[in-house]
């Protein structure tokens, strides 16, 4: 989907960046043509100078996501969601990073917070970045507990984990 999206803007790297930025961050557009987070406008000029492109950029983007059926559909109804994983060092939590080998395989998060539970594990937020958003996608999971090692070792051994990190 995500490929499917950028080709659509495939002339223009600065519109792809914008529309990256959309997706990444949870951005809608409204139908008057207003990038927004909910209710709230995020202002043309704010995006233009994270991204170093000129605001126009951001304007011609959004006014490319209304012309289009498909991408008008996407783009209105994206929402964010809220991540503790900054918040974790803040709220002394503890953020499990698992890094798979082939992230679209079915049944990973399931077995992930089996074996938490089996020790216990309460879980605060689970997050996985989605394989057509990055090319390394993450399995993130934030807790309030401590991890036993014997855990960490069970999800290192894994056959689809490369790495766990926390």
């Amino acid at each position: 989907m995500f490929d499917e999206i950028l080709e659509k803007f495939e002339g223009s790297p600065s519109q792809q960046a914008v529309i990256r930025l959309l997706l990444e961050r949870g951005f809608s557009v409204n139908e008057a043509g207003r990038v927004v987070s909910g209710g709230i406008e995020i202002p043309y000029t704010g995006i233009a100078r994270e991204l170093d492109v000129d605001r126009r950029v951001v304007d011609s983007t959004t006014d490319a996501i209304l012309a289009d059926p498909d991408l008008r559909r996407i783009f209105a109804n994206i929402s964010s969601v809220p991540s503790l994983m900054d918040l974790a060092p803040v709220l002394d939590l503890t953020v499990l990073t698992i890094e798979v080998a082939a992230a679209d395989e079915a049944g990973i998060v399931a077995e992930v917070t089996g074996i938490l539970a089996d020790h216990g594990v309460p879980i605060r937020q689970v997050l996985s970045e989605d394989p057509e958003f990055t090319d390394d996608p993450k399995l993130y999971v934030i807790t309030d507990a401590d991890l036993p090692g014997e855990l960490l070792v069970e999800i290192r051994e894994l056959g689809y984990v490369r790495r766990v990190g926390f």
